[in-house]
């Protein structure tokens, strides 16, 4: 059971390292649509997270973000300043936060886990796979 929760933690931190990401990419984003859909994800990760939280032994404490999760927030600020703000770029980066979080989902619906706790993976990842896509797609069109 121990290595379920340790499982679930780190789902738990890659959301909330998604948190985090789309709150910086709607802050660092010129488009105004932007900047409300990142934010709308940022919020939808939450709701994510609050519903993995079932599956944990979280206290209810603010988990925090992962090492290569502020890495790549910070990455994110720095190609904005160096770009100011170049929405494409911060698209593209949001896309490759997107992958990371796709594969860490994946690992974990390989694992072997509770019925339950796989089942609110597997929806959570078919979730992150919407979001990935709608940033795919906004970073493909033309400038």
């Amino acid at each position: 059971m121990s290595s379920d929760f340790s499982i679930v933690k780190d789902l738990l931190q890659t959301l909330t390292d998604g948190i985090e990401g789309f709150t910086r990419a709607s802050e660092s984003v010129k488009d105004s649509n932007l900047k409300m859909l990142f934010a709308g994800f940022a919020a939808e990760r939450q709701e994510m997270a609050d519903e993995l939280t079932a599956f944990s032994d979280a206290d209810g404490t603010e988990q925090k973000t992962t090492i290569t999760g502020a890495i790549h927030r910070g990455w994110i600020n720095l190609r904005s300043v160096l770009t100011s703000g170049d929405d494409h770029a911060i698209l593209a980066e949001c896309e490759r936060g997107e992958d990371h979080a796709l594969a860490v989902f994946k690992k974990a619906a390989d694992a072997d886990l509770p019925a339950d706790t796989k089942s609110t993976i597997a929806s959570i990842a078919t979730r992150i796979l919407t979001v990935h896509n709608q940033v795919k797609e906004l970073r493909d069109q033309p400038k």
